[in-house]
């Protein structure tokens, strides 16, 4: 481990000598393990490093330890563990980004039942989607997206973008799923959270017409509905945060 360590100081620039004497090595001793050939692991950990660091790179170095390992096991077939991957990052400083969580506003009373229940499973397109609202800064001031997301694809399906929070911004990002996924009345649900624009009457007005389910999970409750949380979770961290 300690010739480990002045391989790697001396690969930063330091000394060898140096290296050698504060960690208490034998010079001689360093170069000697240095000269050994390497193991058939550390062979393997080499090219399971480079294929790390490749994943992290396309991530915009965004992925940590789980994304990264399910890549390598879903994406590439390789077969390795997770502990293994997490020890390989740390040796090559890599890591991913994470958000830190901030305060929520309270949002107002529901007027749909939860017909969800955090059960973010559907059997066919179009069954369940959730939607919400997320918000970005710009240099002109805030900009509100809406969007649609149809839990049995993980597909984005509608969507709307305002300089504004009025009921019309999620109006919109139903009409647009609507006319591209054109679902059976009385087959779909619609759950959101508990904020203004859904309990909007202008909201509520176009999902019967429609012909739409609507759900709301309780009160300031995140986790009633998390897959859309997660969605807009990781668009703001990995492409609108990273940015000016």
């Amino acid at each position: 481990m300690k010739n480990r360590l002045v391989h790697e100081l001396a690969a930063d620039g330091t000394s060898v000598a140096v290296a050698c004497r504060v960690l208490g090595v034998s010079e001689s001793g360093y170069y000697e393990w240095r000269g050994r050939p390497f193991s058939a692991r550390a062979v393997v950990d080499a090219s399971l490093s480079a294929q790390i660091v490749e994943i992290h790179a396309m991530s915009l170095g965004t992925y940590g330890v789980p994304r990264v390992h399910a890549e390598l096991r879903l994406g590439r077939g390789v077969r390795c563990g997770r502990k293994r991957v997490a020890r390989l990052m740390r040796a090559a400083r890599l890591h991913g980004i994470y958000r830190r969580h901030g305060k929520h506003r309270r949002p107002a009373p529901a007027v749909h039942d939860d017909l969800v229940r955090r059960h973010f499973v559907a059997d066919a397109p179009d069954r369940l989607w959730l939607t919400d609202i997320t918000e970005h800064p710009t240099r002109e001031g805030k900009v509100y997206c809406a969007a649609v997301l149809d839990v049995y694809s993980r597909r984005i399906v509608g969507w709307s973008i305002a300089d504004h929070l009025r009921a019309e911004l999620v109006v919109d990002a139903i009409e647009m799923a609507r006319w591209r996924r054109r679902p059976q009345p009385g087959q779909t649900v619609v759950h959101s959270d508990q904020g203004s624009q859904y309990t909007a009457w202008a909201f509520g007005q176009r999902l019967r017409s429609a012909g739409l389910l609507g759900s709301m999970g309780r009160v300031a409750s995140a986790l009633d509905n998390s897959m859309m949380e997660s969605f807009f979770g990781t668009l703001q961290l990995e492409l609108l945060d990273r940015q000016p």
